[in-house]
């Protein structure tokens, strides 16, 4: 419960990026930022990366992320991916693991300690659709981190983080809420001291009436669902934020990530 972690480099894509989890200018804050500014008050000259972006597959991840964290040598990387590429309509999962396999043993011999993640999951019908194909990944996200020491986050079976009201109107990224409680998850994963009950229920409230459900539905097909399936189906990501090469995130931070000194 003493642990000292003097770096940290977050990987993967918008679930990490912190998408939903919006600052007053518009920039994105995440479970990533939240810890590695709990990190830093910590720790004096403590160092941070995230090169996280949207919409990246796990052979993205693998191409563009992976080598870069790994040069850091950080204390902590915490490595989220995958979870895109089970929700495509045509998903090749032994390929899928094998990337994700390479992933890990990539990064696992070139940081302190390794983090790995079973993301959560909010209740309703697309989590159902897409439900085998997540546990499939998440049981050899297990399989991987006993292989090579990973620490594992279980987010996935959390009641508190499936409940629809940690999630944006666009019912794939977590609100700032949620994003909070991922990072003391995180933190309580690494033996740092609980500081909340990230697994506490949100207080019961009246659900929404029918009309009110219904125009919700409405507007999330418009705005969300429509334009999610259009980019599944022709292979498009969503992603928009530039990738900072290896150089440029050991030398400067991204807009919006926390004060503090990034990898070197």
């Amino acid at each position: 419960m003493n642990a000292t972690y003097t770096s940290l480099v977050a990987v993967g894509d918008s679930f990490t990026e912190g998408m939903s989890d919006l600052r007053p200018d518009g920039s994105y804050r995440g479970w990533a930022d939240v810890l590695a500014g709990r990190l830093a008050a910590r720790t004096p000259g403590f160092r941070y990366a995230n090169l996280a972006v949207r919409g990246k597959l796990i052979g993205q991840i693998l191409d563009e992320q992976v080598d870069a964290a790994a040069a850091m040598k950080a204390d902590v990387v915490t490595l989220v991916g995958g979870l895109n590429d089970t929700l495509r309509p045509k998903c090749d999962m032994g390929r899928v693991r094998g990337l994700l396999g390479e992933a890990v043993e990539r990064l696992a011999p070139a940081c302190g300690q390794l983090v790995l993640m079973r993301s959560p999951g909010r209740n309703g019908p697309v989590l159902e659709r897409f439900r085998p194909r997540m546990e499939e990944l998440f049981a050899y996200v297990d399989e991987l981190a006993a292989r090579h020491g990973a620490l594992v986050v279980d987010l996935y079976g959390a009641p508190s983080l499936a409940d629809p009201r940690m999630w944006d109107v666009d019912r794939l990224h977590l609100t700032a809420e949620g994003h909070r409680r991922v990072a003391e998850a995180v933190w309580q994963t690494l033996g740092l001291p609980e500081e909340n009950d990230w697994r506490s229920p949100l207080a019961p409230t009246a659900r929404p009436g029918w009309a009110a459900r219904r125009v919700a539905d409405a507007r999330f097909a418009r705005e969300h669902l429509g334009p999610w399936i259009g980019r599944r189906l022709t292979g498009r990501s969503s992603g928009t934020a530039a990738r900072p090469s290896a150089r440029s995130c050991c030398r400067t931070r991204r807009p919006g990530r926390p004060d503090v000194t990034p990898v070197s």
